[in-house]
């Protein structure tokens, strides 16, 4: 039994949107691999608030995976659950071994420009074919993954400053009863977030 007997759709017309949603959920399930290695593999500073996003974002990815694969149901098809089929037709490429956690969000940066692209794809093929719930659904995944490509960008927008005064340090006396001399011979202050280091030298 067909179901778009019932949906008052057109075969002919959904059949390019239903091509569309099983390359974008390649897509996605490849995205959501790389999203539990960055998960698991992530390193350093800003651990604790990258490792919590990354889950958030693999989560959001798995229902997003879902509604896809139940609307190229709902159309008619039959999404694929091998993860090699996926493999051979996402333009997606599996990352590993990344511990970085800025090299982490260029890589989920470069993957939301390419989704946010086939969405608008899959969003005007499934207009031309009368298909409001696919419209409203790559809608929706754009305004969420607009947002997310904002406040990724802002999270990655602040650059390491360094200030070196080696050739210049900076004496200072300190009040009795500990007349000393304190020399400060390298200044480096690291602004990696909310991260600030001062090394000094006692003299």
């Amino acid at each position: 039994m067909n179901t778009l007997n019932y949906l008052h759709l057109d075969e002919k017309r959904v059949a390019d949107v239903v091509t569309a949603l099983h390359l974008l959920l390649a897509d996605f399930q490849i995205h959501y691999t790389n999203l539990r290695g960055f998960h698991w593999d992530i390193k350093g500073h800003g651990f604790f608030v990258l490792h919590s996003k990354f889950e958030d974002l693999y989560n959001d990815t798995a229902e997003k995976i879902d509604e896809i694969a139940e609307r190229i149901l709902t159309l008619g098809s039959v999404p694929s659950n091998k993860f090699s089929d996926y493999l051979k037709v996402a333009r997606i490429k599996e990352i590993s071994g990344v511990t970085c956690g800025s090299e982490a969000v260029e890589h989920i940066l470069s993957t939301y420009g390419h989704l946010i692209g086939e969405e608008r794809k899959v969003l005007d093929l499934a207009a031309e074919a009368g298909d409001e719930v696919t419209v409203s659904l790559m809608s929706d995944y754009l305004k969420e993954q607009e947002k997310m490509v904002w406040m990724l960008t802002a999270f990655s927008s602040k650059t390491c400053r360094q200030i070196d005064m080696s050739e210049n340090p900076i004496r200072i006396t300190i009040p009795p009863p500990n007349r000393e001399i304190l020399s400060i011979q390298t200044l480096r202050t690291f602004s990696s977030r909310e991260c600030y280091f001062l090394f000094i030298r006692f003299t």
